[in-house]
Protein backbone atom coordinates (compact mmCIF):
# COMPACT_ATOMS: atom_id res chain seq x y z
CA UNK A 1 0.00 0.00 0.00
CA UNK A 2 1.28 3.29 -1.02
CA UNK A 3 -0.06 6.31 0.56
CA UNK A 4 -0.60 9.67 -0.80
CA UNK A 5 2.20 11.03 1.29
CA UNK A 6 4.52 8.46 -0.13
CA UNK A 7 3.53 9.44 -3.67
CA UNK A 8 3.92 13.09 -2.90
CA UNK A 9 7.24 12.40 -1.28
CA UNK A 10 8.29 10.37 -4.25
CA UNK A 11 7.11 13.08 -6.63
CA UNK A 12 8.95 15.71 -4.63
CA UNK A 13 12.05 13.62 -4.69
CA UNK A 14 11.72 13.09 -8.44
CA UNK A 15 11.00 16.77 -8.91
CA UNK A 16 14.00 17.64 -6.84
CA UNK A 17 16.01 15.10 -8.79
CA UNK A 18 14.85 16.63 -12.12
CA UNK A 19 15.58 20.12 -10.83
CA UNK A 20 19.00 18.98 -9.72
CA UNK A 21 19.59 17.40 -13.10
CA UNK A 22 18.35 20.53 -14.88
CA UNK A 23 20.64 22.65 -12.71
CA UNK A 24 23.47 20.25 -13.44
CA UNK A 25 22.61 20.46 -17.13
CA UNK A 26 22.62 24.28 -16.94
CA UNK A 27 25.95 24.16 -15.14
CA UNK A 28 27.33 21.82 -17.77
CA UNK A 29 26.01 24.11 -20.54
CA UNK A 30 27.67 27.11 -18.91
CA UNK A 31 30.90 25.13 -18.47
CA UNK A 32 30.72 24.03 -22.11
CA UNK A 33 30.11 27.61 -23.16
CA UNK A 34 32.99 28.82 -21.00
CA UNK A 35 35.22 26.08 -22.39
CA UNK A 36 34.21 27.02 -25.93
CA UNK A 37 35.07 30.67 -25.17
CA UNK A 38 38.48 29.63 -23.86
CA UNK A 39 38.90 27.33 -26.85
CA UNK A 40 38.05 30.21 -29.21
CA UNK A 41 40.49 32.48 -27.39
CA UNK A 42 43.21 29.81 -27.57
CA UNK A 43 42.44 29.20 -31.25
CA UNK A 44 42.70 32.93 -31.94
CA UNK A 45 46.01 33.02 -30.09
CA UNK A 46 47.20 29.96 -31.99
CA UNK A 47 46.11 31.52 -35.29
CA UNK A 48 47.95 34.74 -34.38
CA UNK A 49 51.15 32.87 -33.59
CA UNK A 50 50.85 30.74 -36.70
CA UNK A 51 50.38 33.86 -38.78
CA UNK A 52 53.33 35.43 -36.99
CA UNK A 53 55.38 32.31 -37.64
CA UNK A 54 54.45 32.21 -41.31
CA UNK A 55 54.14 35.91 -42.21
CA UNK A 56 55.10 38.36 -39.48
CA UNK A 57 58.42 36.68 -38.74
CA UNK A 58 59.49 37.23 -42.34
CA UNK A 59 58.25 40.80 -42.24
CA UNK A 60 60.10 41.38 -38.98
CA UNK A 61 63.24 39.79 -40.42
CA UNK A 62 63.12 42.12 -43.43
CA UNK A 63 62.50 45.07 -41.12
CA UNK A 64 65.51 44.04 -39.03
CA UNK A 65 67.67 43.75 -42.16
CA UNK A 66 66.47 47.15 -43.37
CA UNK A 67 67.18 48.67 -39.98
CA UNK A 68 70.67 47.12 -40.08
CA UNK A 69 71.25 48.72 -43.49
CA UNK A 70 69.93 52.04 -42.19
CA UNK A 71 72.29 51.84 -39.21
CA UNK A 72 75.22 51.16 -41.54
CA UNK A 73 74.26 54.10 -43.76
CA UNK A 74 73.94 56.38 -40.74
CA UNK A 75 77.36 55.28 -39.50
CA UNK A 76 78.87 55.93 -42.93
CA UNK A 77 77.22 59.35 -43.06
CA UNK A 78 78.51 60.07 -39.58
CA UNK A 79 82.06 59.10 -40.55
CA UNK A 80 81.89 61.25 -43.70
CA UNK A 81 80.53 64.20 -41.72
CA UNK A 82 83.19 63.71 -39.04
CA UNK A 83 85.94 63.71 -41.69
CA UNK A 84 84.45 66.77 -43.38
CA UNK A 85 84.27 68.69 -40.10
CA UNK A 86 87.79 67.60 -39.15
CA UNK A 87 89.15 68.95 -42.45
CA UNK A 88 87.11 72.13 -42.09
CA UNK A 89 88.46 72.59 -38.56
CA UNK A 90 92.03 72.12 -39.76
CA UNK A 91 91.46 74.65 -42.56
CA UNK A 92 89.99 77.15 -40.09
CA UNK A 93 92.92 76.62 -37.70
CA UNK A 94 95.43 77.18 -40.52
CA UNK A 95 93.60 80.31 -41.64
CA UNK A 96 93.50 81.55 -38.04
CA UNK A 97 97.25 80.94 -37.69
CA UNK A 98 97.95 82.82 -40.96
CA UNK A 99 95.79 85.75 -39.89
CA UNK A 100 97.41 85.77 -36.46
CA UNK A 101 100.91 85.71 -38.00
CA UNK A 102 99.98 88.54 -40.36
CA UNK A 103 98.56 90.52 -37.45
CA UNK A 104 101.70 89.91 -35.36
CA UNK A 105 103.93 91.03 -38.25
CA UNK A 106 101.85 94.17 -38.75
CA UNK A 107 101.97 94.82 -35.01
CA UNK A 108 105.75 94.41 -35.05
CA UNK A 109 106.01 96.83 -37.96
CA UNK A 110 103.71 99.35 -36.36
CA UNK A 111 105.17 99.00 -32.86
CA UNK A 112 108.13 101.35 -33.46
CA UNK A 113 105.87 103.93 -35.11
CA UNK A 114 103.43 103.72 -32.21
CA UNK A 115 106.29 103.92 -29.72
CA UNK A 116 107.74 106.98 -31.50
CA UNK A 117 104.37 108.74 -31.37
CA UNK A 118 104.34 108.56 -27.59
CA UNK A 119 107.98 109.61 -27.04
CA UNK A 120 108.89 113.12 -25.96
CA UNK A 121 110.64 115.58 -28.30
CA UNK A 122 114.15 115.09 -26.91
CA UNK A 123 114.02 111.35 -27.48
CA UNK A 124 112.55 111.88 -30.96
CA UNK A 125 115.45 114.26 -31.76
CA UNK A 126 117.92 111.65 -30.47
CA UNK A 127 116.29 109.00 -32.67
CA UNK A 128 116.50 111.31 -35.69
CA UNK A 129 120.13 112.06 -34.87
CA UNK A 130 120.77 108.34 -34.51
CA UNK A 131 119.23 107.73 -37.93
CA UNK A 132 121.32 110.58 -39.36
CA UNK A 133 124.44 109.16 -37.72
CA UNK A 134 123.70 105.75 -39.20
CA UNK A 135 123.47 107.33 -42.64
CA UNK A 136 126.74 109.20 -42.01
CA UNK A 137 128.38 105.95 -40.87
CA UNK A 138 127.24 104.30 -44.09
CA UNK A 139 128.68 107.19 -46.11
CA UNK A 140 131.97 107.02 -44.18
CA UNK A 141 132.11 103.24 -44.51
CA UNK A 142 131.66 103.66 -48.27
CA UNK A 143 134.40 106.29 -48.32
CA UNK A 144 136.64 104.01 -46.24
CA UNK A 145 136.04 101.09 -48.61
CA UNK A 146 136.73 103.42 -51.58
CA UNK A 147 139.90 104.67 -49.88
CA UNK A 148 140.98 101.10 -49.13
CA UNK A 149 140.47 100.23 -52.78
CA UNK A 150 142.48 103.31 -53.79
CA UNK A 151 145.21 102.42 -51.33
CA UNK A 152 145.27 98.88 -52.71
CA UNK A 153 145.64 100.25 -56.23
CA UNK A 154 148.33 102.71 -55.14
CA UNK A 155 150.21 99.98 -53.27
CA UNK A 156 150.06 97.72 -56.29
CA UNK A 157 151.29 100.60 -58.53
CA UNK A 158 153.94 101.43 -55.97
CA UNK A 159 155.10 97.82 -55.91
CA UNK A 160 155.16 97.81 -59.68
CA UNK A 161 157.20 101.02 -59.74
CA UNK A 162 159.60 99.78 -57.05
CA UNK A 163 159.99 96.55 -59.01
CA UNK A 164 160.66 98.53 -62.14
CA UNK A 165 163.17 100.72 -60.31
CA UNK A 166 164.95 97.71 -58.89
CA UNK A 167 165.02 96.10 -62.33
CA UNK A 168 166.41 99.25 -63.90
CA UNK A 169 169.13 99.54 -61.18
CA UNK A 170 170.04 95.94 -61.74
CA UNK A 171 170.41 96.64 -65.42
CA UNK A 172 172.49 99.70 -64.68
CA UNK A 173 174.74 97.61 -62.46
CA UNK A 174 175.16 95.06 -65.19
CA UNK A 175 176.01 97.68 -67.66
Amino acid sequence: VVTRDDVEESLKTKCQYVKDKEQLLKDLHSQIEETEQRLLAKQKERDYWLEYKNVERKVQATKIMNLGKDIKEVKDDLNRAKEHYRKALEAVKEEKDRVLERHVELSKEQAPENAVRYLDKNICREIEENAWLKEEVKIYQKEVSDLKASIQLLEEENIRLVTKLIDSRLQNLRV
